[in-house]
């Protein structure tokens, strides 16, 4: 493989892992907005909080793999007690998006000074673990084994939740109720504890997420905003409630940022938002949005 090759297939690849990770983060996001109609501002505070999670069991058990359970598990019981203790409180309020937004925002603050308060400011690493060290042949690249574990644990991962969505009982309330959640509920479907369910779901993948970013990208405070901002660009550019939206859009951004960094650099951190603008001007919804309100 001559050395430019070589150079594309790196970046195809980098690009696909980030892409992959994103998708995880923004799924989350678009599965509670597309059943719940909820924009979760703290969406990306979970990831965050999920990854410092890991890097707490980590140092407490020194086995990732019992992180990877039990740091997305942690963030999806706390997304749960949101659901069920301030959510659905504010909600009887009736003050629409708004009272979700200043809420979820309010969430988010909190989770940022908490991580500062218990872990400090400074970053921490979590160490790959010795199983997934090292490099892979490629067609004929070397390349990091991590980076292609975190492909195929966001493939599996879409295919369980593709699995859940349209061949099992679940799925299949779950899709009714994004069409007419009045309508499943008046068919006896306690609708309550299908949207706790729901998020809680979301708020795991965020966690899983953070899992398998914390030995990539280090865990700091600042980690929610730095991919927290591409995840909403995925799920406006989407269409609000695709998770067919997140993926394709997920994979493209994901290739954008890795070619963008290396042809590109100073434009790179732009490229995004400047797609996100192009898309917008002529598909106000997005390239997959189906709701209006």
């Amino acid at each position: 493989m001559s050395p430019v090759t070589a150079m594309y297939v790196a970046q195809a690849i980098h690009g696909l892992t980030y892409g992959m990770l994103l998708f995880l983060v923004a799924s989350g996001l678009t599965l509670i907005f597309g059943m719940m109609g909820i924009l979760n501002l703290a969406h990306a505070s979970f990831f965050m909080l999920s990854a410092y999670f890991c890097y707490q069991v980590v140092a407490w058990t020194d086995s990732f793999w019992i992180a990877l359970i039990l740091a997305p598990l942690g963030t999806g019981l706390i997304g749960v007690f949101v659901e069920r203790f301030l959510l659905r409180k504010v909600q009887q309020y009736n003050l629409g998006h708004i009272g979700d937004l200043l809420l979820t925002l309010g969430i988010s603050l909190v989770i940022a000074e908490g991580v500062k308060t218990i872990w400090g400011t400074e970053s921490h690493q979590v160490v790959i673990p010795p199983s997934l060290e090292g490099l892979v042949s490629v067609a004929g690249l070397e390349y990091p084994i991590y980076r292609l574990f975190i492909i195929g644990l966001a493939a599996a991962i879409l295919s369980a939740l593709a699995f859940i969505l349209y061949k099992t009982r679940l799925g299949m309330i779950i899709r009714a109720a994004v069409s007419d959640a009045d309508m499943v509920s008046a068919l006896g479907i306690n609708m309550p504890r299908v949207f706790m369910f729901v998020f809680g779901v979301g708020t795991i993948m965020a966690g899983v997420a953070g899992v398998a970013a914390a030995p990539m990208l280090t865990v700091f405070p600042g980690l929610a905003d730095q991919i927290g901002l591409d995840a909403f660009v995925v799920v406006v550019v989407g269409g609000f409630g695709s998770l067919f939206g997140a993926v394709v859009v997920s994979l493209f951004l994901g290739e954008l940022n890795a070619f963008g960094i290396q042809f590109i650099p100073r434009l790179a951190p732009v490229l995004v938002f400047l797609f996100m603008a192009l898309v917008l001007s002529f598909k106000p919804m997005g390239f997959f949005g189906e709701r209006d309100d």
